[in-house]
């Protein structure tokens, strides 16, 4: 086990405390001094996997750096002679420079694309910056580019292989649901109901207009009722009225289980909820206990 790096930072030396350099060369690469490096010779990581930054958040921080200086380094490696690359730090170069500043702290360290990639990645997912497409991307990239396999990234990046299986699995979507993801319109949970499923788009379109919650979006594409599933299809044989149906349908998507509404001509009638098991029970008793309050 490698000695915990000091002078970094709490959220940097989380990333350096359990890492074992390979051999002595790549121990010896490894730099724990803080330096000052203008901020010009410093470039954005291209295998940075977090592609959106919040504009008001880094002008938050930005107004922080103003008044406080950059307290965690900025994590780089070096590129040239007069040249660095950002492993990880990103947002706090971008804010220094709206904030105007010349000269940034940051922390050498020599690793290769492989090694930048992971430790970019890992650095985001701890602070919980990347959206859910933005990590299935960095998960792909590391797989297919670097040759890694899912069990390794469970290990390193401390998540669980089903975890990184379902998070790959957004990148399957078609470009329409991405860009809806990535910009906030879905939840990565939205888009992992959405896989490969006909009529996705039109569906992730009703989602988000109806503003549904992952579970009722997932109880959507189970039954699709607005898409004619086999009970709607009977619905219709029945002669069943259009107002029921509807009503039928927001009821089951506002609470994620399956409604029928029996009316009769004389607009009697009976509503029937069914339930699987004992969390939708639960779910149906605590609907009609807060209705009837």
């Amino acid at each position: 086990m490698a000695e915990k790096f000091r002078g970094l930072g709490k959220g940097l030396t989380s990333l350096f405390g359990d890492f074992t350099p390979a051999n002595n060369e790549e121990a010896k690469a490894i730099s724990n001094v803080t330096e000052k490096v203008l901020i010009h010779l410093i470039n954005p990581n291209p295998y940075q996997p977090r592609k959106d930054f919040n504009e008001n958040l880094l002008a938050e921080l930005a107004e922080s750096i103003k008044q406080q200086g950059i307290i965690q380094p900025i994590l780089v490696r070096k590129k040239g002679p007069e040249n660095y690359e950002i492993i990880a730090g990103e947002r706090r170069w971008r804010a220094a420079q709206l904030a105007k500043v010349h000269e940034v702290p940051v922390v050498v360290i020599n690793l290769d694309d492989k090694k930048t990639l992971e430790f970019a990645l890992l650095e985001n997912i701890q602070r919980s910056d990347l959206n859910g497409l933005e990590e299935a991307m960095g998960y792909e990239n590391l797989i297919k580019v670097h040759s890694y396999s899912q069990e390794t990234l469970s290990k390193i990046l401390g998540k669980s292989r089903s975890h990184i299986a379902n998070t790959l699995r957004l990148t399957t979507l078609p470009d329409e649901i991405k860009k809806m993801i990535s910009g906030g319109l879905l939840t990565a949970g939205h888009g992992r109901a959405l896989v490969n499923i006909p009529n996705n788009i039109k569906l992730a379109k009703i989602i988000i207009e109806k503003n549904l919650s992952v579970r009722q979006a997932e109880f959507l594409v189970k039954k699709e009722p607005i898409f004619g599933s086999k009970k709607d299809k009977l619905s219709k044989d029945l002669n069943k009225d259009s107002n029921s149906r509807s009503l039928e349908n927001e009821l089951s998507l506002q609470m994620g289980i399956s409604v029928e509404i029996n009316n009769k001509k004389n607009n009697s009638g009976d509503i029937k909820f069914s339930y699987k098991n004992l969390e939708q029970l639960n779910r149906i008793i605590d609907v009609l206990k807060r209705h009837f309050r």
